[in-house]
């Protein structure tokens, strides 16, 4: 699926949306929230230590509240359980930063949201990591695309860091305050 399949139906229909942080969300949902009706889900079982992956929910949350958008924009937070996401990463510690690890990682994120929207009879899922200028737009649309198979949910195409996503990311940050992480959550990245 792709946007401007969206904006032909003139529908509004219901997105989840992946969200790894409250900067890489500012934009995106900004982008989206014209066109969706959002569901934001904080699920990132890569993001250690515990104080961490807190701080992340709460920003995420403190951006929701503090912004409005021309559709409703709700948040769900899953439990931090990092257990599934060690079992997968822990065998490729030495893997460079954007190698295997990171699919694995990408994975096991993007097959949580298509489950659970699946689950939930949304539209559609996507993800806010394409923002970021270090993670691989292509590789997230394959991996979601092939979910969306699975799970029978359509799949947002997308790549947020094009049109200046990630410069206004880092705007409307400064604008609200977010907090802005320096490692995308797993410490293994900051061994790499």
């Amino acid at each position: 699926m792709k946007l401007d399949e969206i904006v032909l139906s003139g529908a509004a229909p219901r997105l989840l949306l992946h969200c790894c942080c409250a900067p890489c969300a500012s934009y995106v949902l900004e982008y989206l929230s014209p066109f969706f009706a959002i569901t934001a889900l904080f699920y990132n079982p890569n993001i250690m230590p515990r104080e961490e992956h807190d701080k992340r929910a709460g920003e995420l949350g403190k951006l929701l509240s503090r912004t409005e958008y021309p559709n409703r924009v709700g948040l769900v937070s899953a439990q931090h359980d990092p257990s599934g996401f060690l079992q997968a990463a822990m065998p490729l510690r030495d893997e460079p930063e954007g190698g295997l690890r990171c699919r694995a990682c990408y994975e096991i994120r993007l097959e949580e949201t298509a489950r659970r929207a699946a689950a939930s009879g949304f539209d559609c899922f996507a993800t806010t990591l394409s923002v970021s200028p270090h993670k691989d737009a292509q590789l997230l649309n394959e991996i979601g695309e092939r979910l969306a198979g699975l799970y029978g949910c359509e799949y947002l195409v997308s790549d947020f860091k094009k049109r200046d996503g990630f410069r206004r990311s880092v705007e409307l940050s400064k604008r609200y305050g977010l907090y802005r992480q320096s490692y995308c959550g797993c410490d293994m990245a900051l061994n790499a």
